[in-house]
């Protein structure tokens, strides 16, 4: 890209800033939707509809115009309070940018496509304030204001399993809110001790830029394996992660439909996302330190996760125990350290969201029409329903990971990732494939074959309505399946950019970043000192834009 071009971005972001809107316009949905009389039913539901599906269109408008060249794009940055360093600092790369955008989609599809049996207003804000912590996570480069998004979401997320779930929904509610606060808790430590030796080394105010503190040589250097602990247990939790995963079955047992897809498709990958946003990139000699334990962990998980799925009598449940055996997946190919690993990581993130939020959402149809979700009392559904049969399989194929569908796309990569890392990992991993195809095929033999209770009445059929509102799922899963070379043009460089700075690093033997030695490759940190020099100049000159001045690298060498 050419400077004059670059220069150009500049200063339309400079004018509008797009990052703020993003994040920030659901809370005015949620504002709107609070001011509106408690008996305006419809109303709550557009309001929430409006701002959701902007929130959406701006998410694909990013998509559209992000330059394929692993840099942070977008850039906002705000001092936000001076006097502790804290900024608004948020922008997106190829590892975030489709984070952003399933973030984008699926609220407004959650909105239009599932109604609240009660409490309509209450449940319209709580969702728009759920999407605004979501999308504020994936785009924070500022560690603390990447903390306040990571606890935003618990408060929406609490109350939508225990005022709008089942059974025993207050217990799965309060269970997640203390697991996850726990390993919050030890996060925020972990990022105030990051930021102190951060001041103490550089000789500089605190700050908790994630730029400024990756790329200081001292911090690297000096910085505790325990300080990374922190944030790897915080994330471990939030994902979740073998042992410490029981909340979440619970929790999508008792959800509400809504809250299951929310928290399959978005909420779980940022537990992923902190890992490799944060983990990798502020510790990388930790988390190659690391990296055969999470590997074992990873690979119990989908082991764990495939047969204990195999033994659950509840449908919803089994697509729960399915999750922690596909986050596995993961988290497998997050520790693998390379490129394959991480990239398929990030797209499995991606491949995840849609098609075990679409599991949920079909779950959740079956259990309006039968009242039900034992398997054993689930039976013949395909002789009155065949197109909600035939939706429910493609979907389960997607996730049990078919060539030709999006499941698969990530799946290989992370086990091509995980073989070059270690072949053993990968061959005791691949067996997950083998059983995640055995639970769901004798799930969905058991729901949708068989002979129909005669006592029962046949099944309604998918609605015209419910099929509109699914397509868009269907058809990202073939899609992605079929051509998943866009997706995989934009995240490519960010990771491959990642993975030069674990390499160096590992190599050295410490943070400070030596001259690459290969030719076609631009080191990650780099890159992250220009991004940061060329936005302290433009806040001297007023603007806070795209990364425009990249290619002035001069004052790199004062970090190494």
């Amino acid at each position: 890209m050419s400077f004059s071009s670059l220069l150009a971005a500049s200063q339309t972001q400079a004018t509008f800033q797009v990052i703020p809107v993003l994040v920030l316009l659901p809370v005015f949905g949620a504002i709107a939707v609070a001011l509106t009389p408690n008996a305006r039913i419809g109303v709550h539901k557009m309001l929430a509809t409006i701002f959701t599906g902007i929130t959406g269109a701006i998410s694909v408008w990013l998509l559209t115009a992000f330059e394929t060249n692993g840099e942070f794009q977008f850039i906002s940055q705000q001092t936000w309070i001076k006097s502790l360093g804290i900024e608004w600092f948020a922008g997106v790369d190829g590892i975030s940018l489709f984070l952003v955008v399933l973030t984008g989609l699926l609220f407004p599809f959650v909105v239009i496509a599932i109604n609240p049996k009660h409490d309509h207003k209450a449940y319209y804000i709580w969702i728009q304030l759920l999407q605004t912590g979501c999308m504020g996570v994936f785009v924070s480069l500022d560690l603390f204001m990447f903390f306040v998004f990571f606890e935003i979401v618990l408060i929406p997320m609490y109350f939508l399993i225990g005022k709008w779930g089942h059974g025993n929904a207050q217990y799965a509610a309060t269970k997640f809110f203390l697991y996850t606060m726990f390993g919050s808790a030890l996060m925020l430590v972990s990022i105030v001790s990051l930021a102190v030796l951060h001041a103490q080394n550089s000789d500089s105010e605190l700050t908790f830029n994630l730029i400024e503190i990756a790329t200081n040589p001292a911090i690297a250097t000096n910085t505790s394996r325990l300080i990374f602990l922190g944030f790897a247990i915080a994330f471990a939790v939030k994902v979740p992660l073998f042992p410490v995963h029981t909340w979440l079955p619970d929790a999508h047992t008792e959800a509400p439909t809504a809250g299951s897809v929310i928290l399959a498709g978005v909420m779980l990958k940022l537990g992923t996302y902190g890992f490799i946003r944060f983990g990798l990139f502020l510790f990388p000699e930790a988390s190659h330190f690391f990296a055969p334990l999470f590997l074992t962990l990873g690979v119990i998980g989908i082991v764990y996760g495939a047969i204990v799925a195999t033994m659950q009598k509840d449908l919803k449940r089994l697509v729960a125990y399915s999750s922690i055996a596909h986050l596995g997946f993961i988290i497998l190919g997050t520790f693998a350290l390379n490129t394959q690993g991480i990239q398929g990581a990030t797209v499995q993130m991606i491949n995840h969201g849609l098609s075990t939020g679409a599991l949920f959402m079909l779950v959740g149809i079956i259990y309006e029409r039968k009242h039900t979700r034992q398997i054993s009392e689930l039976s013949g559904i395909q002789k009155s329903a065949p197109v909600l049969a035939g939706v429910f399989t493609l979907v389960m194929l997607s996730s049990i990971g078919l060539p030709g569908l999006n499941g698969f796309v990530g799946e290989f990569l992370i086990l091509l990732g995980t073989f070059t890392a270690n072949r053993w990992w990968a061959v005791i991993a691949a067996t997950g494939v083998i059983l995640a195809a055995l639970y769901l095929l004798w799930a969905y033999q058991r729901v949708f074959h068989g002979p129909q209770n005669q006592e029962d009445e046949p099944t309604k059929d998918l609605t015209n309505w419910e099929r509109l509102t699914l397509l868009p799922l269907v058809v990202a899963i073939v899609f992605l399946g079929i051509y998943p070379k866009p997706m995989l043009d934009r995240i490519e460089p960010a990771v491959d950019k990642l993975v030069t700075h674990i390499e160096v690093t590992i190599e050295d033997g410490s943070f400070t970043e030596p001259v690459p030695t290969t030719q076609n490759r631009t080191s990650f940190s780099d890159l992250l000192k220009q991004t940061h020099e060329s936005h302290s100049y433009d806040k001297h000159d007023g603007h806070h834009g795209h990364e425009s001045d990249h290619e002035d690298g001069s004052h790199s060498g004062d970090h190494e």
